[in-house]
């Protein structure tokens, strides 16, 4: 493991010591803040009733980024081919993320209903910006002697979106999907927050409704490792899509 990583790993030993013996020193209650150690012996030993729970906030976040991907890529290329469709269109893009996304998921419920849909559109609202955003400045950043250099050899403006803009931008299309991803479950859950009957979010405010902060915390665990997942899964896929990087 490298040194980093070793660091990284030891400032999260210490961080959890010092709260497991905060708990413990001050004689803090469970219902107020639970200790480290039963957080991660509740997130294990009810892994049965927050596995179902894990899995369709896991599907609202998986299909709300096939949907911002599929949205995404072909909105960039369009507004970089047509600098007047990305002024007409950027405004709308800031103010998707302006505004409050607790403004935005009762409105989503109650116009898409308590099942999975709005949780998916919840979800794509913050995935796409990211992702958008930063393959529309990839495209941009290309080199201009590249750029020439096509356009003297006759390349058109799509063959050179294959050939050359496209695989300039990848690098900036994964660091856009990487910050999407990190941020997905958000979206997921804010919707279940507001309404739903199934779901990581909708297991949180049930328990704690009971005043099981061990199980809200077991469900925060288990929402970042899911999210930690996701990262990592992106960051493999780029290892082995921009080859010319490694």
């Amino acid at each position: 493991m490298s040194l980093p990583k070793l660091i990284s790993l030891a400032g999260i030993l210490l961080i959890l010591s010092a709260w497991e013996l905060a708990c413990g020193t001050f004689d803090i209650p469970d219902f107020i803040l639970p200790p480290p150690s039963l957080i991660f012996t509740v997130a294990v030993s009810q892994a049965a009733i927050l596995l179902p729970h894990a899995g369709v906030t896991a599907l609202e976040v998986l299909i709300g980024i096939l949907l911002s991907v599929a949205v995404a890529i072909p909105l960039s290329m369009v507004m970089f081919a047509h600098p007047s469709v990305e002024n007409a269109i950027a405004p709308f893009l800031v103010a998707s993320q302006a505004v409050p996304v607790f403004a935005i998921a009762p409105l989503l419920v109650v116009w898409l209903g308590y099942g999975i849909a709005s949780k998916v559109l919840m979800a794509g609202i913050i995935i796409f910006f990211p992702i958008t955003v930063s393959l529309l400045e990839g495209f941009k950043s290309c080199d201009r002697e590249y750029r020439i250099l096509f356009q003297l050899m006759g390349a058109g403006f799509w063959k050179s979106m294959r050939l050359l803009y496209w695989l300039w931008a990848l690098p900036h299309f994964f660091a856009g999907l990487k910050v999407g991803v990190s941020v997905a479950t958000i979206g997921a859950v804010i919707g279940e927050w507001v309404g739903a009957q199934q779901g990581l979010g909708y297991l949180m405010i049930q328990a704690n409704a009971r005043l099981r902060v061990d199980m809200v915390f077991a469900a925060i665990l288990w929402l970042s490792l899911m999210g930690l997942g996701m990262w990592a899964f992106v960051g493999f896929l780029e290892k082995r899509v921009i080859t010319w990087k490694n």
